[in-house]
């Protein structure tokens, strides 16, 4: 299991985390929500007691089939929270393997993105049920790459290539993607192991369709040897799958062919940024999801779990400038700071006023979304747009959800872990 986080919630220091409308909770949420936004405040000395009368009465009657998992970019009070109530903050790997390592469990309730809620289901097994406390948290990235919008250009490519592209599928997506890597001898890959999976892919002696994240495909290809010359991109979303014959011949000498998507948390970083900051004697650190240009001037690049790692380990007096999502950073800085180490959001400079976001679409799990979860779980009511399945696709918008029929869903349960499975295994062979 992996180490707590340790951050604290102080009984007088507000909740930031912003107030959704009424009407962006599902009917069987609202009135939690009400009771919620009626709270005088949001200070955790006012939350928590609330929280407390149907969290802790869940906890109680659900006892130890449950576990609670949030992703370290799920906004601060909230990771806080699932760890009050004896949960798991985790990257996304760790978070895939929950279901596997933790057999005893039957119900895993995840306050993060669809995708990652998704990626445990595909492995878990029959009696083990997930769900997600808000499905309309999706991932713009995911977005960007929708089965619908790959299938085109995947036939096109296998059209001109034949067996010899396999995909590599980022887990920022869905299982039905996932299942694509599976069919085609691929796998998944994270940011803490795409390095050793692309290294598996290239040993395949295979063209490797890198989707979703152009930029982790290109820092990846400088960390293993791919040469730029043998890297090219399709765009993301539905021209990906226009291209013509003479854009499908400029591939031919690609060993690498990326999907044109991006995260738009990681893109907000700049050469400038970097200047600025070690200027002022801050080293930086970065995410892998950053364009290129950044991460090749940074003093280092790594996953959630390795940044966090990196900084815990630094000396007192340093002053570190890390570059990801805003609610992590802002966590990590309270860490920090009470071993004497100063942390800033690489973006936080002058005249840079959107500076530190964070992942909007995760924040949609909040308070009232997490406590009307577990109380109609205990009731035996929770919404079945909550329970989580292999192929789910959920609008992120309306909520509306497309659930395959159980047919459509074992085979892509079955591909997309094999996929999965594949990572995993290459992974741990690599530790």
């Amino acid at each position: 299991m992996q180490a707590p986080s340790r951050i604290e919630l102080q009984p007088d220091v507000p909740i930031c985390q912003t107030d959704l409308p009424l009407d962006w909770y599902q009917p069987e949420f609202k009135p939690y929500a009400e009771e919620y936004l009626a709270l005088p405040d949001r200070t955790p000395r006012t939350v928590l007691p609330w929280m407390d009368r149907y969290i802790e009465r869940a906890r109680a009657e659900l006892g130890p089939d449950l576990i609670l998992l949030a992703h370290y970019y799920m906004g601060g009070e909230i990771v806080k929270l699932v760890e009050r109530y004896g949960g798991l903050v985790a990257d996304s790997y760790q978070l895939a393997r929950e279901a596997v390592l933790h057999p005893e469990k039957r119900i895993f309730v995840e306050s993060a993105v669809h995708f990652m809620a998704e990626a445990i289901a595909l492995l878990a097994r029959p009696d083990q049920q997930v769900f997600i406390t808000n499905p309309k948290s999706g991932c713009t990235m995911e977005m960007m790459a929708k089965e619908f919008m790959l299938a085109p250009a995947f036939a096109k490519l296998q059209a001109r290539f034949g067996d010899d592209v396999m995909v590599v599928a980022y887990m920022n997506t869905s299982g039905r993607v996932k299942a694509l890597a599976g069919r085609t001898g691929g796998a998944v890959c994270t940011s803490s192991n795409a390095a050793a999976i692309v290294r598996w892919a290239r040993a395949q002696g295979r063209r490797i369709f890198f989707v979703p994240d152009q930029h982790l495909g290109r820092n990846v290809a400088a960390q293993v040897g791919i040469a730029p010359a043998r890297i090219a991109m399709l765009p993301a979303g539905h021209e990906g799958g226009d291209i013509g014959p003479a854009e499908l011949a400029k591939l031919d000498g690609a060993e690498l062919i990326l999907w044109g998507g991006f995260c738009g948390v990681h893109t907000i970083f700049k050469p400038s940024h970097v200047a600025h900051w070690r200027a002022q004697g801050y080293s930086v650190v970065v995410h892998p999801e950053t364009p290129k240009e950044v991460v090749d001037l940074a003093d280092g690049s790594g996953s959630t779990s390795w940044l966090w790692a990196h900084v815990s380990k630094l000396e007192p007096g340093a002053r570190v400038a890390v570059g990801t999502e805003g609610h992590f950073v802002r966590n990590l800085k309270e860490q920090a700071a009470l071993r004497g180490v100063e942390v800033v959001h690489l973006a936080d400079v002058p005249d840079e006023p959107n500076a530190g976001c964070g992942c909007a679409t995760m924040s949609r799990n909040d308070p009232p979304h997490l406590v009307a979860l577990l109380d109609l779980l205990r009731q035996g009511r929770a919404p079945d747009l909550n329970r989580v399945l292999p192929g789910d696709m959920v609008d992120e918008i309306s909520g509306a959800r497309e659930r395959l029929d159980p047919s459509a869903r074992a085979k892509v349960a079955s591909d997309a872990r094999r996929a999965l499975e594949r990572m995993i295994e290459i992974t741990e062979a690599a530790r």
